[in-house]
């Protein structure tokens, strides 16, 4: 029992000093920090997975905690967003869950995470980052509408579609940082599970994205939504409009998600060249009202025993 504490203890500072190395390369070596920064994590998760949650968690604050004696107060929040994804990805793979689980944990640890910064920055420092990403942009539009203006070609009604645009940016706001972290944490989790795995750790792996299927309360929340939007009028700059307008949002990218796991289906079914599966991933986003109605038959409707019963015949 001394042996495996001394053990835990010993490599939870190797741990810590890997982390930090990794960091301040990062943080202060250009082109290098390009395949750095996508690798911080690693000696936290290969850790996490390796130990109990609760060494786990002291490592992963340590670490935090140095990451401001390397690079200051801005250091903190950028050390704890890939202290926590290791923490997070090394604990699923010691508890042996699925990639799936993995992918929910993370963004949601990083999620709540990232609105916890927000909400510091915003009462500490009197900044508010979305506020002022809207103002540099409405300033870009009226210096572009100035220069229309001056060769005669600013559109009719430019400055109220300019408006609603960032009116609508800014209601939908939630929904796009939810994407791309979901996004971000795909990218991240990727790239670590093939080090991870080459450090010796037993890795989970996706299913095939043609065998995913939401559950089919996805499809009654968007009609739900659907048929709050067409007949309630709802006031814009409320709470209750912003709620359903990143309800609608999200709940439509994840029935065109999985309306190309349907076609992903179909042409695995077909057993036709895995090429057109890539092509039609990609015509999927431009015709993504086609691809949304498959995806509302494919959770509606058994359309895919449908398809394997036609096959067999």
């Amino acid at each position: 029992m001394p042996n495996e504490q001394t053990r835990q203890l010993t490599l939870g500072a190797m741990t810590i000093v890997l982390f930090s190395i990794l960091l301040a390369v990062s943080l202060y070596v250009p082109i290098v920090n390009l395949i750095t920064s996508f690798l911080i994590a690693v000696p936290i998760a290969w850790y996490s997975a390796k130990f109990n949650r609760k060494a786990s968690i002291l490592v992963t604050i340590v670490s935090i905690g140095i990451s401001y004696f390397i690079g200051g107060l801005l250091a903190v929040p950028f050390a704890m967003i890939h202290a926590l994804l290791g923490l997070v990805i090394g604990d699923a793979i010691r508890m042996k869950k699925s990639k799936l689980f993995m992918l929910l944990s993370t963004a949601i640890v990083l999620l709540v995470s990232i609105v916890i910064q927000y909400v510091v920055v915003v009462l500490t420092f009197n900044f508010n980052p979305v506020k002022a990403l809207l103002t540099i942009a409405s300033n870009q539009y009226d210096q572009m509408g100035a220069f229309l203006e001056r060769f005669d070609a600013l559109p009719n009604n430019y400055d109220k579609t300019i408006a609603e645009v960032l009116f609508m940016f800014e209601t939908v706001m939630p929904s796009i940082l939810i994407i791309s972290l979901f996004l971000l944490v795909i990218v991240f989790i990727n790239i670590l599970l093939p080090v991870l795995k080459r450090l010796g750790l037993d890795v989970p792996k996706f299913p095939a994205y043609r065998n995913m299927k939401f559950p089919k309360s996805v499809l009654w929340y968007y009609m739900v939504v659907l048929v709050v939007t067409l007949f309630v009028e709802l006031e814009k700059g409320t709470f209750a409009f912003m709620v359903f307008a990143n309800a609608a949002l999200l709940l439509r990218l994840l029935l065109v998600l999985q309306g190309i796991s349907f076609i992903h289906f179909y042409i695995h079914q077909q057993r036709w060249p895995k090429w057109i599966a890539f092509v039609a991933t990609i015509l999927a986003f431009p015709l993504q009202s086609i691809t949304l109605l498959l995806g509302i038959f494919d959770l509606g409707f058994n359309v895919r025993s449908y398809v394997k019963e036609k096959n067999r015949k």
